[in-house]
Parts: structure tokens; C-alpha cells; sequence
């Protein structure tokens, strides 16, 4: 399944500098069995877990986070970039390759206790997911696990989730 995935996915080479190859989703949402092949997979990792909340990071997480959302009748959360959220926030900063950056959630969108699925379409780094783990965690929720759509296994970002599952339906090593 990974390689239809794959196969799916578009290669962008120099986006957004040289060197880098963009892993765009956007080919793979447009095909309707595709969308509907990665929701099915991403939701086949989660059921029958107790999913309470999903959150869905801004802003491709929100894609397939209403998706799950939805499957696993659990409600949607959504962590923004700071500035977006229009009531009472907690936020987190982290660390970027050059700066930081700050996430925010809803001081009441997680009541304490309970489980969380957080859902982004990319594993790079991690940084953004991590602090979207210690953000659910400041509101009392319980990380269940964390999905991505795509994984950059060679930039290890995997490594900064110790205690967290991370499950990623697609992995591309260093091409």
C-alpha cells in the first residue's frame, strides 16, 4: 500500500530551495480513492482505541483529522499558529531549525482525562508535533498516539517522541 501511496504523492525537486524534494499531498487528496485509501488506513490504526478528541494541526492536519474525527465519533480539536484561535488560549513554543515558533489550543477543548489522537500530514523534525504532545498534556488530555500522513525517516524526528506511538502510513528515506 505504501508504494500506491507513493505513487500518488508528487515530487517536487527544489521546492522550497534547491536540494530539497517537496513531498506534495495535494495529487493524493485529488483522487477520490486515494483520499478516501489513506483515511481508511490512518482509521484502521486508530479504532478501537477509545479516541475521545482528535486533534488536527494547522493546517493539513485538519484534512484527515475531520476525517478521523468523523470514524472514530469522537470530536475535533484544532491546535493554530498563535493569533488564530478566537477564545482563551494555552500555547506552547518550540524550536525551529532557524527561531521558534507557538502553537495554540483552546484552554477548554480537552477536558482532563481524555484520550487524544493528534493528526499531521508530516513527520519531519518533530518539533511541531511534539509540542502539539505537550500542549494536550497542559490541558490534561491523555496522547494516545500521534498519526502522520508521510514520515522523513532519515531526519529522525521520530526520536523526540520517547513514551509517545507514532504511527505514519508513508516513509521516504533519503533519496
Amino acid at each position: 500500500m505504501q508504494e500506491y501511496f507513493k505513487s500518488k504523492i508528487r515530487n517536487v525537486p527544489d521546492f522550497p530551495k534547491k536540494g530539497i524534494i517537496f513531498r506534495d499531498i495535494t495529487t493524493l487528496l485529488q483522487d477520490a480513492g486515494a483520499f478516501q485509501k489513506m483515511g481508511e488506513m490512518l482509521y484502521k490504526i486508530s479504532r478501537d482505541r477509545g479516541i475521545n478528541k482528535v486533534v488536527g494541526i494547522d493546517s493539513r492536519g485538519f484534512i484527515y483529522g475531520g476525517y478521523l474525527a468523523n470514524r472514530l465519533d469522537a470530536g475535533l480539536v484544532l491546535i493554530r499558529k498563535s493569533g488564530k484561535l478566537p477564545s482563551e488560549t494555552i500555547k506552547q513554543t518550540y524550536q525551529l531549525e532557524y527561531g521558534t515558533d507557538t502553537l495554540e489550543i483552546h484552554k477548554d477543548a480537552i477536558l482532563p482525562g481524555e484520550k487524544v489522537l493528534i493528526h499531521d500530514d508530516l513527520l519531519a523534525t518533530g518539533g511541531t508535533a511534539k509540542a502539539a504532545c505537550e500542549l494536550i498534556e497542559k490541558v490534561g488530555g491523555i496522547v494516545d498516539h500521534v498519526s502522520f500522513m508521510i514520515e522523513l525517516s532519515f531526519l529522525n524526528g521520530r526520536e523526540k517522541f520517547n513514551g509517545y506511538q507514532i504511527h505514519s502510513a508513508v516513509q521516504y528515506d533519503l533519496e
